[in-house]
């Protein structure tokens, strides 16, 4: 896929979440819209996978897991748009038995989802057991995870880093969405994180930045240049800096669109400021 179409297949990304999440009046757009640009680069340019092909194991192909469950408007988006599922059916989303429920689930059936994933923390402890299978089935793809920066609080997440460190598993790649913010406010308030990178480096990881990662060409970079560190006996930490609500002004930059779902009008306001390119599913 061209960069142009990637940046057009993220503004109708998000243009889905804002209609899914008002739709139902429930759901997370914030962080939905500030990790956009990663997991379109992610699904349309970076990882080895078939949507065709799909299976829980994943077997010859790069595998991604969703560690901070509630940005899941953005994940049924870009699986959809990919081609894991038809696009009406995120007109579903947060409905009775809908296979697109709030946090994602596994007992529905839905492609795309390996895991059920809404309690934080325990996503990379996942990923490091599928990268681990990976090694001994002498399968060479990777591993990729997604966690919010608030989920790092989590005493868990710190138990999987010190183990993949100390058991070198270098199939893994580890991204944080480090937007500073999370539900009740922004994280320095919560429980600050200090330096989320010093804390990786010095549990044996290997640790890069993407300094704008609202930014697709950055994204893309860092991301590459990742995937280049992978197989060298560190898994590696990927510190994803974005800013929650990214691409509507109103939602940009605050813990406050977390987890509400625009109004009629507000819905109208951030359509306007995104492009439809591909066309809104019906």
């Amino acid at each position: 896929m061209s960069f142009l179409e990637l940046e057009r297949t993220a503004s109708q990304v998000r243009r889905d979440i804002v209609r899914m999440v008002h739709a139902v009046q429930s759901g997370h757009p914030g962080g939905s819209l500030g990790c956009t640009e990663f997991l379109v680069a992610l699904y349309f340019d970076l990882m080895a996978h078939s949507p065709q092909e799909f299976d829980m194991d994943g077997t010859n192909q790069d595998l991604f897991f969703l560690s901070n469950g509630h940005i899941s408007p953005v994940f049924y988006s870009v699986l959809s748009r990919v081609g894991y599922f038809n696009t009406a059916e995120l007109k579903t989303f947060r409905k009775l038995n809908s296979r697109l429920q709030g946090h994602p689930t596994t007992h529905e059936g839905l492609p795309g989802v390996r895991i059920a994933s809404g309690s934080l923390g325990q996503g990379l402890s996942v990923g490091i057991g599928a990268a681990l299978a990976k090694k001994l089935n002498n399968d060479n793809h990777l591993v990729y995870t997604l966690h919010g920066d608030g989920e790092l609080q989590e005493g868990q997440i710190w138990e999987a880093v010190m183990f993949a460190g100390s058991n070198k598993v270098d199939n893994l790649i580890a991204t944080i969405d480090a937007n500073g913010q999370q539900i009740d406010g922004s994280t320095n308030d919560v429980l600050s994180l200090g330096k989320i990178a010093d804390k990786f480096f010095a549990f044996g990881w290997d640790v890069l930045e993407i300094e704008e990662g609202n930014d697709m060409q950055s994204v893309l970079d860092g991301m590459k240049a990742a995937k280049a560190r992978a197989g060298k006996h560190k898994p590696v930490a990927v510190i994803l800096h974005t800013e929650m609500g990214y691409g509507v002004d109103f939602m940009q930059g605050t813990h406050e669109w977390h987890g509400i779902a625009p109004s009629d009008s507000q819905l109208d306001l951030a359509l306007g400021q995104l492009e439809e390119t591909l066309g809104d599913y019906k």
